[in-house]
């Protein structure tokens, strides 16, 4: 008779982070935050009605205290004195080296400025509420079936933002350009920044929110007459405004906020969001002199008995991907160039090309009116799915009771499929940023071009191991 188990799960996270005191700037101690550790956790214990703690959150709360701790001070680790940088604009390569190079404690050259790092100084600990519901019916005593469904909701999550910023005028307000859109954010050409001393920053700040849902199927088949299968599909979409921390652009998606004074403009895809996941792999033992528990073989029947064979098919449909531009228009003094293009209201041909010299159409876009950001969404492309197959052949042979040896070859990417990387997203490569100043856009030459793959060729690799 077949069984039907009905699950449902709800979880709440709680996660205790560090803060900074107002007045003696300095971190919490390991133990006030093992005491405060301690405190929410027997908070949720009296929500559930039990009166003592595991005694092994003895060990917890250190370990996360300098997690947290490493993760904060990897984003101040380039301030002055000790690690800081600069930023010179459009100054000849002669003036700041031989004899003009810049040296430790000279002063610095003419528009130097250091781009300082930070944190949101009320920074919030990042938190995700999750959910799932799962139902298992057994189909027959060795295979059963699972239908689930995951949903999450995060707050407060880590964006990277410019925070040195012009404030920028809203058309029709002055200075905007005449025939500029009512409603446009406009910033003229040098744009005084909101501290003028200083250049770019990277700051992290809690402002992001995230949401994730998921159709799961899981199907699988026990061990019976040699033969074992599963297989695992997953349906999903991830949603968010900013993904990426520790790099400047990610291979897929700037990690600056297109513009930090609306950071929900950005909210689109998941730069990791993949839309369908089936993953299927076997094991199957070939059905040539099986062991039956006798202890009497022939040395045919070792040699030609006991292989297995496995196998498994991996296909994901592509990442997103969002079109970029390897300038600024915006005038906001951001040198990341996180700004996107604009879409091409005349174009109506096809978006996704699927060529490997031309995997999407740049013609689909336009380079933003001077002083402005483009309309162009975040992660909206589509980038090349992926398929491969492995397999593998495997034999123990038994040497003597607790002693064995093992054969194994392994053949990866059998049939040699090409599975392609996002291509390159920049479409254009420079253009106007004075609207007083007529300058024609440079299309990017390489724009849809993709140069790498994300898996190996056909690789094949033969293994022995000896087992005791």
């Amino acid at each position: 008779m077949g069984g039907m188990r009905r699950t449902v799960v709800q979880r709440t996270t709680c996660l205790i982070g560090m803060e900074s005191s107002r007045r003696n700037r300095q971190y919490l101690t390991p133990r006030s935050l093992k005491t405060m550790l301690r405190s929410c956790l027997r908070h949720e214990l009296a929500l559930r009605g039990r009166r003592s703690l595991p005694r092994r959150w003895e060990c917890a709360p250190d370990l996360e205290y300098y997690a947290l701790l490493d993760n904060l001070s990897y984003r101040v680790d380039n301030l002055a004195p000790y690690n800081a940088s600069l930023i010179i604009q459009n100054v000849p390569i002669s003036s700041i080296s031989g004899a003009n190079a810049i040296v430790p404690g000279a002063p610095l050259p003419a528009g130097a400025k250091v781009p300082p790092s930070g944190l949101q100084p009320d920074i919030k600990t990042p938190t995700v509420s999750s959910w799932t519901l799962k139902i298992e019916q057994e189909l027959s005593p060795s295979t059963s079936i699972t239908l689930g469904y995951t949903g999450s909701h995060g707050y407060h999550e880590i964006l990277t933002e410019d925070r040195n910023l012009p404030q920028p005028t809203i058309c029709p307000g002055s200075p905007c350009p005449t025939g500029y859109p009512a409603g446009t954010w406009y910033n003229p050409p040098n744009a005084p920044l909101a501290n003028p001393n200083v250049g770019a920053t990277t700051t992290w700040v809690s402002e992001g929110v995230s949401s994730y849902h998921a159709l799961e199927i899981d199907f699988n088949r026990r061990l019976s007459r040699g033969l074992q299968l599963r297989g695992v599909y997953t349906f999903s979409k991830s949603l968010d405004d900013g993904d990426t921390l520790a790099t400047t652009v990610a291979t897929n998606s700037p990690a600056y906020v297109s513009n930090p004074l609306q950071p929900k403009w950005d909210y689109g895809r998941s730069s990791f969001d993949i839309r369908h996941a089936g993953v299927i792999n076997a094991t199957y033992e070939l059905p040539f002199e099986r062991r039956n528990g006798s202890n009497t073989s022939t040395w045919t029947n070792r040699l030609i008995g006991d292989w297995q064979l496995s196998a498994i098919e991996t296909l994901l449909s592509g990442i997103p991907f969002t079109p970029q531009l390897s300038y600024n228009p915006s005038n906001d003094g951001d040198t990341r160039n996180p700004v996107r293009p604009s879409l091409n209201p005349n174009f109506n041909g096809k978006l996704i090309l699927g060529d490997p010299n031309r995997y999407f159409s740049p013609d689909a876009f336009i380079t933003p009116l001077a002083g402005t950001w483009g309309n162009a969404p975040r992660n909206f492309l589509n980038g090349p799915g992926l398929a491969t197959t492995d397999l593998s052949l495997a034999k123990k042979f038994l040497i003597r009771e607790h002693t064995g040896l093992q054969f194994r070859a392994d053949v990866f990417n059998v049939f040699n499929h090409t599975n392609f990387n996002t291509p390159n997203p920049v479409v254009f490569t420079s253009g106007a940023t004075d609207p007083a100043k007529a300058v024609a856009s440079t299309p990017s030459a390489t724009a849809g071009l993709i140069t790498s793959t994300a898996t190996t060729s056909r690789q094949i690799q033969f293994g022995l191991k000896l087992l005791f």
